[in-house]
């Protein structure tokens, strides 16, 4: 596997990963519709390094098989996993078929090193109770939240 940077060119592919995290136990709750117009979700396929943000693009073989992106969505426009302005919101997904080869860890440890090469010092994600992903942002030391809305974890870097 080798990564490439995230680039604004990539809404497609985050449009799709969004999707497939908030369809993550394989019901489909959510359509590319869904995606497209529901706010909460869209945002999450806008890429704006301008204010920030940073990502990753995984790639095997010339697939692209998953990526990660860090959002800073501001308490005007607050993710799923907000804790607060100026903490960036990790998104994470690796395509079925992909899973359980470490390209998750692998991708998550490299946007958790960018963000402490930028100085910034606390990332948050959402993640639904029941989702197996919950056990890899654990071993990274990501915590609930207090106060937060449910599901919401952070890690202090």
């Amino acid at each position: 596997m080798t990564t490439r940077p995230l680039t604004v060119g990539d809404r497609e592919l985050l449009r799709t990963a969004t999707l497939a995290n908030v369809n993550w136990s394989g019901e489909q709750r959510f359509t590319h519709r869904d995606v497209d117009e529901r706010p909460d979700l869209r945002h999450y396929t806008l890429f704006r390094p301008e204010r920030g943000d940073l990502g990753f693009v995984a790639v095997t073989q010339g697939l692209v098989v998953g990526a990660v992106w860090a959002l800073f969505l501001g308490s005007d426009d607050p993710g799923y996993g907000f804790v607060a302005d100026g903490v960036p919101e990790l998104s994470l997904c690796v395509w079925s078929g992909y899973r359980g080869r470490g390209i998750g860890g692998e991708l998550l440890q490299q946007a958790l090193t960018e963000a402490r090469r930028r100085g910034i010092g606390r990332v948050g994600l959402s993640v639904e109770a029941g989702n197996p992903s919950v056990r890899l942002y654990r071993s990274a030391g990501f915590t609930p939240v207090p106060g937060a809305a449910e599901g919401t974890l952070a890690v202090d870097l």
